[in-house]
This record gives structure tokens, C-alpha cells and sequence, in this order.
């Protein structure tokens, strides 16, 4: 596994693309300190980021994570890349000349993704824990490190994510195209989800039962949007008569669905290699 794995950084870093985006994703990761340094001061009214709570324990760990998938992107397109170049290249077919498997092939892609989505929580977690101990009110240990369960489900999420997208690098060959049919998918269920809710089971909660299912709504279900749970955002809503029932907890349901696509997307990956005539 360290061999398969030291072949695909080193095909990772000799890409100057993929070397830069790399390093520009976690560099942006650290921009997420700069949040702490929003203020705005108008009058009577005041607005500071850090003083609103967003960097408390244990709410850092749902917020940061929440915030850093969003520039998952970043990583999306180097794994893309990673596949397409193999085409592009024809290293695809000399790793196979060279006595590489087929198999060992698909498992060196999917251990980078270990390792990206791997890298990537830690250095949130290290992150959370720097800006936590700087500007949480709450430093006790218990506090500290409960709700980790956001860290996990980060984990889960990435991987998912960027197996979905090895896939498509290896169905499409091309990572433009790749990226485009991510998009047109996450359009998909866009779609499907309106037509769900607001045409065939309004009111109710059919449609989120159903789309719980979809790949990348089971993967966006995984971390809800932290910013309702804020003391502020709750007492305006109580204030203008809404009342907030959201759950923000993992769901271990979503987890499940999450692994099962992971499963889904690497073992077809393989299937599709394997079934090529290369």
C-alpha cells in the first residue's frame, strides 16, 4: 500500500496544476481564521463574528467543518485530474505494462482519497482546537472534545465525494467533462428534490425521505447548516414567531447511505477499468 500510494503523490506533485491546487486549498482552510476578524462597528449597531459564538466549543467542530466543505472543490478537481491525466498521458496503460493491476491501480486512487480527506481533517481539527482555545468562553476538556461526531462525519463526507468524483474521472476521461457532469448531477437533484417537495408531496416530509438517498444530498445531510443554532439567530426567530426544529446531530442513517455510495462508486470504478479494453 506505501508503494501504491508513493506513486500517486508523486504523479500528484510533478503536476504543477495539481501541486497548486493542492497547496491553495489549505491555504484557503486557514482563511477560515479570518472570520474572527470581521467586525463592523455602525452606529448603534455592532457586528463581531467571534463574539457571536461561532468559535465556542463544541459548536467549532460543526461550524468549521460545515465551512471547509464547502472548498472541497479544490480537492474534487485534483482527484478528477488525477484520473484524467492517466488517460491523457498514457500512464494508465504503462502502470499495466509496468505489472501494475488493475485492482492496485483502482486501491492507489482510492488510498490518495484516504489520505486527502485524511490530511484535511486533521488540519481542521488542529485548527478548530487553535481558534477554539483562542476565543471559545467554554475550555474545558468535556466541552473541548464533544461533538467530535462533525470531524467524522467531514471525514465520511470528503471520501464520499471524492470517490464520486474518481469515478467520473474514469467514466468521462476527461476532467472538464468530468467536473461539467458533477454539476449537471448536483443540477439533477436540484431538480428532482423541487419537483419532490413542491409538486408531488408538499407539506409533508416525503420528499427529504426520498432524497436522502441521492449521493450528494446524502453527503450535503451529513453536516446541516450551523448558523440557526447560534443564541442570536434563535432569539431573532423567536422574536418574528418562528420556531426552529431542525436536528443537528450526525445521523448515523446518513453515515450509512454515505459508505454505502463510497462502496458503490470505488467497486464500479473497478468494474468499468476492468471491463475496458485499454
Amino acid at each position: 500500500m506505501k508503494r501504491l500510494l508513493s506513486i500517486e503523490l508523486q504523479k500528484i506533485w510533478k503536476n504543477k496544476a495539481s501541486r497548486v491546487l493542492t497547496i491553495t486549498y489549505f491555504i484557503l482552510l486557514t482563511f477560515i481564521a479570518l472570520i474572527a476578524s470581521i467586525k463592523f462597528d455602525l452606529g448603534i449597531f455592532k457586528f463581531h463574528l467571534a463574539e457571536m459564538g461561532i468559535f465556542n466549543f463544541p459548536f467549532i467542530w460543526h461550524f468549521n467543518t460545515y465551512i471547509a466543505a464547502i472548498l472541497k472543490l479544490f480537492l474534487a478537481i485534483v482527484i478528477v485530474s488525477m484520473m484524467a491525466n492517466e488517460y491523457s498521458y498514457g500512464t494508465l496503460k504503462q502502470n499495466f505494462i509496468d505489472g501494475m493491476s488493475k485492482k492496485e491501480f483502482i486501491l492507489s486512487k482510492f488510498l490518495t482519497v484516504i489520505l486527502f480527506a485524511t490530511l484535511s481533517t486533521v488540519f481542521i481539527f488542529i485548527l478548530s482546537l487553535i481558534l477554539g482555545f483562542s476565543f471559545s468562553s467554554y475550555t474545558e476538556l468535556g466541552i473541548v472534545f464533544s461533538d467530535l461526531q462533525y470531524l467524522l462525519a467531514y471525514f465520511v463526507k470528503l471520501v464520499g465525494f471524492f470517490s464520486f468524483c474518481l469515478f467520473l474521472g474514469i467514466v468521462v476521461k476527461r476532467s472538464a467533462f468530468a467536473l461539467g457532469f458533477l454539476l449537471v448531477w448536483n443540477i439533477i437533484e436540484g431538480v428532482i428534490n423541487g419537483v419532490l417537495s413542491f409538486k408531488v408531496f408538499p407539506e409533508t416530509t416525503t420528499a427529504a425521505s426520498i432524497m436522502q438517498f441521492f449521493p450528494l444530498q446524502a453527503m450535503s445531510n451529513l453536516i446541516v447548516e450551523p448558523f440557526t443554532r447560534l443564541s442570536v439567530v434563535k432569539n431573532l426567530g423567536t422574536q418574528i414567531g418562528l420556531n426552529n426544529i431542525k436536528i443537528y446531530d450526525v445521523a448515523l442513517s446518513s453515515l450509512f447511505i454515505v459508505i454505502c455510495w463510497t462502496t458503490i462508486f470505488v467497486f464500479f470504478s473497478y468494474k468499468l477499468l476492468k471491463s475496458r479494453d485499454l
